[in-house]
């Protein structure tokens, strides 16, 4: 709501203007002369209003309502514009951004979030930036930093699902910079949220065993709930599946699998048997890979291009990896490619074409 610290006639043109009353409308509304009113408007920010005056103008504006306050903001930055006097709009406190416009920016990141589900880049880029490109984190209250913080993290996320992992715009950039927004916030779980998507990005950039120690760090850190300390122990094992170390890597991944089966996380369950099954590709055990990259597609909640592609990449690989069940992971192999290019999900793709080139069964990249 805007707070008017001393009246002039600028001011008290725009509320008239704001409550579309004419000067005898606005008399009457006010108990305030015709006269007095005109001469307001007349010399505009060179007049005044007395002290009993700038208190029912002060009543007259904390009355109006949501939409009344809008308009007076408005219509008084039109004024401004062209009043003449310098720091004619100094004596207003407009907060940025409003009461309203924090719903609406809650109401997007809601919508943001079904948006990266889905891999709708396009629509969830443009409902991130038309706020954190709006404002800058010294005009923001602590409600709003949180905002911007959850919205930064959010394009994070996006320009990691889209492969855009380190660099100027990427998603190690994004989540640093929401990572400092939270830390002068004093919110631990959110701090070392990101520092769990850092330490994707560190795995996602190839950097294996420092991922698989940050992750190590994360599993027994209480700042994170049980739910995020089971999927950081689940990444271990898939930065030491990735770096060779498949048979240790099974063992800390079902670990995570039973403390996620006590969470009663299904969608987490699920992506952990299809990432075990890879690791189980890898030590030769073909036919447990098998038997959980099934278990993997047939109980997995999530229906997100980004998770079919990733299911269906594991079990290409695991076809590639016997060469009676070649051909059959090559044409697996060619429909996710499609899909993965479908959706601009160009990190996939990537590993979908690295493991291609390895058809002869030879150790590759898994997918992520």
């Amino acid at each position: 709501m805007a707070t008017v610290h001393e009246w002039t006639g600028l001011e008290a043109l725009a509320l008239r203007k704001a409550l579309r009353l004419s000067v005898r409308g606005y008399s009457e509304h006010l108990g305030i002369a015709v006269n007095t009113i005109s001469n307001w408007e007349k010399f505009r920010s060179k007049r005044r209003p007395n002290t009993e005056s700038q208190a029912i103008l002060d009543t007259a504006l904390a009355r109006g309502d949501a939409a009344t306050h809008v308009r007076f903001e408005t219509e008084l930055a039109k004024l401004s514009e062209g009043d003449g006097s310098a720091g004619a709009t100094t004596r207003v406190t407009i907060p940025r951004p409003r009461a309203w416009e924090y719903e609406s920016w809650t109401d997007d990141l809601e919508r943001a979030v079904v948006a990266l589900s889905h891999q709708n880049f396009a629509f969830a880029d443009d409902l991130l930036r038309r706020w954190s490109s709006s404002y800058r984190p010294s005009e923001l209250d602590e409600r709003g930093t949180y905002l911007l913080a959850r919205s930064i993290a959010l394009q994070g996320d996006l320009k990691r699902d889209q492969g855009s992992v380190v660099g100027p715009l990427s998603a190690q950039r994004c989540y640093t910079s929401a990572r400092s927004l939270y830390t002068e916030l004093a919110i631990p779980r959110r701090v070392a949220q990101l520092d769990l998507s850092l330490a994707v990005v560190t795995e996602m950039s190839g950097e294996l065993e420092i991922a698989a120690r940050q992750y190590e760090d994360l599993a027994v850190d209480e700042r994170l709930s049980s739910r995020d300390r089971a999927r950081a122990r689940l990444w271990v094992g898939t930065a030491l599946s990735k770096d060779g170390n498949h048979d240790y890597a099974v063992q800390v991944m079902e670990t995570a699998i039973r403390e996620l089966e006590d969470l009663a996380e299904q969608d987490d369950w699920s992506v952990a048997q299809q990432k075990l099954a890879l690791a189980h590709r890898g030590t030769g055990n073909l036919d447990a890979a098998l038997r959980l990259i099934d278990v993997a597609r047939s109980t997995g909640g999530t229906e997100s291009p980004m998770q079919r592609v990733r299911l269906d990449t594991a079990y290409g690989h695991i076809l590639l990896s016997d060469r009676a069940t070649l051909d059959d992971g090559l044409r697996v192999l060619d429909d996710v490619a499609q899909q993965a290019a479908q959706y601009g999900l160009t990190h996939q793709l990537r590993s979908i074409t690295d493991i291609r080139r390895t058809a002869d069964g030879a150790a590759s990249p898994s997918p992520r």
